[in-house]
Formats: C-alpha cells, sequence, structure tokens
C-alpha cells in the first residue's frame, strides 16, 4: 500500500489519517468477525498496536436478514464448492498413491520412521488440499460479512485475499486496490 514497511508502520500512517480527517468524509469499517481474526495475530489484547488499530476502525455487523443476493450467485458458489470438493478429493486420492508408492517393497519401518516418512506425505495433502479447497473463494463467515457490508454501505472493499475480491465482483461491490487505497491515504498525511 505504500503506507509503510512495516505492520506497525501501516497501522500508525491509518491512525494518522483517521485523525487527520472527518469520519463523514472518511470510515474504515469491519465487520466483527474480522476483528476477531485481526485479534488472533496478537499474542494480547492489550497489544498497543492492536489498539491502534481498534481506535481507528469503525466495527459494524452487516444486515444481512434485509439484503438479498441474486439466485445465480448462490448457484456459482454452490457449483465452485462442488468443483472445488470434487478437486480435493482427487489431491487426497493422489497423495494417498504416493505414499504408498514410496511404502512399496519396503521392509517394515520401526514406529518413528514410518510417523516421519507419513508426515511428510500428509503435510503435503495438507498443504494441496487447503490450496485446492480455500484459494480464490470466500472460506469463513468473516469474508461473507466483508463483502455484505461493502455492499450495504455502498463502500469500496478494499482487500488483498483473491476470493473475497472474485465473489464481490460477482455480487457488484465497489473496489478500490490497495496500491490505489495506499495512495489516498498518503494525500492525508
Amino acid at each position: 500500500m505504500g503506507l509503510g514497511d512495516t505492520t506497525i508502520d501501516i497501522v500508525h500512517s491509518l491512525k494518522a489519517v483517521s485523525q487527520n480527517v472527518p469520519k463523514d468524509e472518511f470510515e474504515h469499517l469491519a465487520p466483527p468477525a474480522i476483528v476477531q481474526e485481526i485479534t488472533t495475530f496478537f499474542d494480547t489484547p492489550d497489544d498497543h498496536v492492536l489498539q491502534d488499530i481498534l481506535g481507528f476502525l469503525t466495527v459494524k455487523s452487516p444486515s444481512i436478514s434485509r439484503q438479498s443476493l441474486p439466485a445465480s450467485i448462490v448457484a456459482a458458489l454452490i457449483e465452485d464448492y462442488r468443483q472445488r470438493a470434487y478437486r480435493s478429493m482427487k489431491v487426497a486420492e493422489e497423495e494417498v498413491i504416493r505414499g504408498a508408492e514410496l511404502f512399496m517393497g519396503k521392509e517394515v519401518l520401526p514406529h518413528k520412521e514410518f510417523q516421519m516418512a507419513c508426515g511428510k506425505i500428509l503435510t503435503k495433502m495438507r498443504e494441496r488440499f487447503r490450496t485446492a479447497t480455500r484459494t480464490g473463494t470466500i472460506d469463513s463467515a468473516a469474508d461473507f460479512d466483508l463483502i455484505m457490508l461493502a455492499l450495504e454501505q455502498d463502500a469500496f472493499l478494499v482487500s488483498t485475499d483473491e476470493g473475497v475480491m472474485h465473489w464481490a465482483r460477482q455480487i457488484g461491490v465497489k473496489e478500490m486496490s490497495s496500491v490505489t487505497f495506499g495512495k489516498k491515504m498518503k494525500a492525508y498525511l
């Protein structure tokens, strides 16, 4: 975003922006689920950087019960998840076959060596499974809340999450790249 080289620098820049711009001109919104996600990045809830972030964010829940989405969006999301489930099953099958091939023709390994060999296979399978199921889609209620809040508020959504941006575009949410957002914020410093 060009607002600093470290998380602390970026937070301080955004805090300065929030102090220089009237709320009616510019407001940083986040749903509670996103705030909960942010807090998990810190060791303690009283961390000064976390408190700075919470100081300039306006926490607002989207009114999901008052909003509706076209059935075509829901159908596309369901189809996307169906395809992801199939791809993830294929990933699991491929990794099981690789594991079986690794052990074919070998004598029985001692328990610890067996566990270590299996651990490498399972780690690779988890990595590929995660990519097949989560990359490029919304994979949490927090992601959905973020999109719906932006829609409800007719606000610009700023995110580097490919899945959030993909589905926000499907729904018709306004977006702003993080680079453009950073430039706009710099103007207020």
